[in-house]
């Protein structure tokens, strides 16, 4: 009874070996030869490694199946598996685990799929590996030691994709070329391998000198499939083969300058160069303190292959434009600069470029007010209506208000921001906005009256202490602050006048007592310089007009 069981459960044992021997994938083929058992797939839609390939599988093609990835462990059930075709699908990814378990793998095919990069020391599991085709890819880089872990390889077509500069390095570390020069002439002991390179869109410059001296005399054991290697660029070498081009070391950029130190006129457009060689080619830019401002343009142009002039234009030169520019190139190799000194002359002030006479912006409106105040500062915005915005520029006047020549500020075309520092306390100041080159009209100018100078602990406190006299609209100031047009009527101005009287008289009653959180004790001093000049120009200004009756509080 017990040989029956014995002999039942070998038949059985039998019986299913031979089943799963037979089995094969739905939609797929399976064949037996002298090679081994084959499995073949064919434009199917699996989109991913099946997980139930049989075990006995000495060859596995699976082309056309879209498949988009190669993740870890992808055959490592196949342990048998010497044959690999995965030709023609849509991998873009291949995990540096995914060949574990086949060290029995000799050829591996990836032909016509997306792959950009290839974990190359997903090799060390695939020892024996012989054929590798990884042509019609996307690889864009072969690092130094790529080939480290191909020590037996006989075929590597790397034609057709991205390629553009590679080491020498890359063969001089491959363990078979290592072998094959200590062991040179002696027979059989290394083998050829063919090696695939053409078609990639090379960059023929001094990057890629080392491999193309390589090329020119390489031999066996390394034979090309195709010797006639092709420059793609850059222009000057473009479809030229290797062996008619010279290519140069490469070098660090080298910066300089025709003029390191300009003196211009405010308003003048100045025009900065810069020359740099380098090998390869540089990028290059410029730094100075007014970029985030007032970005200029840049050009290149190439003179030659390693020099690249660059030119910084700045129109029209306002103050804040005088500093140092520094030109900085850099590639692979290292980087260098020269700076640039501008020095703006403001003893003649040249005029800006003149006019038309007739000009549909002449009489362009220009809304004008104090958008920001600081403890010795203002900032001014303004809105211009033009026809057109993109080439209309601005000219700001600014000076203390009985000063006969004031500072002009030319102001570039899409700028309608100006910031004024460094104001003296107790001081009348006038600024005025116009359109190009115009002089101030009415409704233009703003003239106000800083107050009197504050303690260090106040400045972190207060804001400057400003009374607007004369203004295009009506300003955004702080409470208790109070304004008088000159459109007014002359009894309007009287007004102003009382008001500032009876202001001041207040202030006097409040000697005594201290004077913190408040702008008060801040305005007394402006408003009795504010009432004087009010006075003083009461009399020669009867014929003034009242737009918006009396004085008024701004709150």
């Amino acid at each position: 009874m017990d040989a029956f069981h014995v002999a039942l459960r070998i038949a059985l044992f039998f019986c299913l070996t031979a089943t799963g021997s037979s089995s094969c994938l739905t939609g797929c083929s399976c064949t037996d030869d002298h090679m081994g058992r084959s499995l073949l797939c064919m434009e199917t839609s699996m989109r991913q490694i099946p997980e139930d390939i049989p075990r006995d599988f000495t060859k596995v093609r699976i082309e056309k199946c879209h498949l988009t990835e190669l993740p870890r462990g992808s055959f490592s059930k196949v342990g048998s598996l010497e044959f690999l075709w995965l030709n023609f699908n849509d991998i873009t990814l291949m995990n540096i685990k995914s060949l574990e378990g086949l060290t029995d793998l000799t050829e591996l095919r990836l032909q016509g799929n997306k792959l950009t990069s290839v974990p190359w020391t997903a090799f060390q599991d695939a020892p024996r590996l012989k054929i590798l085709d990884l042509k019609h890819n996307r690889l864009d880089v072969l690092p130094e030691h790529a080939l480290k872990h191909l020590p037996v390889l006989t075929y590597l077509d790397l034609s057709f994709n991205k390629l553009t500069v590679i080491s020498k390095d890359v063969f001089i570390n491959w363990p078979l070329y290592q072998r094959a020069e200590k062991e040179w002439g002696k027979e059989g002991l290394v083998s050829n391998v063919v090696l695939g390179l053409h078609d990639n869109p090379w960059l023929c410059d001094c990057r890629l000198k080392s491999f193309v001296e390589f090329i020119r005399v390489v031999g066996p054991p390394i034979i090309l499939m195709n010797s006639y290697l092709i420059c793609s660029s850059p222009a000057s070498k473009a479809d030229k083969f290797f062996h008619e081009i010279q290519l140069k070391t490469c070098m660090k950029p080298v910066a300089s300058a025709p003029e390191t130190n300009i003196t211009l006129p405010l308003g003048a457009n100045a025009t900065l160069t810069c020359l740099v060689k380098a090998r390869p080619g540089p990028s290059i830019r410029w730094m100075y303190s007014q970029k985030i401002i007032r970005g200029f343009a840049a050009t290149e142009t190439h003179t030659d292959e390693e020099t690249v002039t660059s030119t910084l234009a700045i129109p029209s030169l306002h103050l804040a434009d005088g500093g140092v520019y520094t030109c900085m190139a850099n590639n692979f190799i290292g980087n260098s600069s020269v700076s640039i000194t501008v020095n703006i002359s403001s003893s003649s002030t040249p005029l800006p470029p003149p006019v038309p006479m007739l000009s549909s912006d002449e009489n362009a409106h220009i809304d004008i007010r104090i958008a920001k105040q600081t403890v010795y500062g203002i900032t001014l915005e303004w809105h211009a209506a033009t026809d057109n915005p993109a080439e209309t520029w601005f000219t700001i006047h600014f000076g203390k208000y009985d000063s006969p020549k004031k500072e002009m500020i030319y102001i570039g075309p899409g700028i309608n921001s100006y910031s004024v520092r460094d104001l003296l306390p107790v001081t009348k100041y006038e600024v005025c906005v116009t359109l190009k080159n115009h002089p101030p009209r009415e409704g233009q100018c703003i003239v106000f009256v800083t107050g009197s100078d504050i303690s260090e602990l106040e400045q972190r406190e207060r804001l400057i202490h400003i009374v607007v006299i004369v203004c295009a609209m009506v300003l955004a100031v702080p409470a208790g602050m109070y304004a008088c047009t000159t459109e007014a009527r002359f009894s309007c101005v009287e007004r102003c006048i009382d008001l500032c009287k009876k202001h001041r008289s207040h202030g006097e009653n409040l000697q005594d007592r201290e004077r913190q959180g408040t702008f008060d004790s801040l305005q007394a001093a402006s408003d009795e310089g504010l009432c004087r000049d009010s006075e003083e120009k009461l009399r020669p200004k009867p014929e003034v007009k009242c737009r918006g009756g009396s004085a008024a509080y701004l709150y």
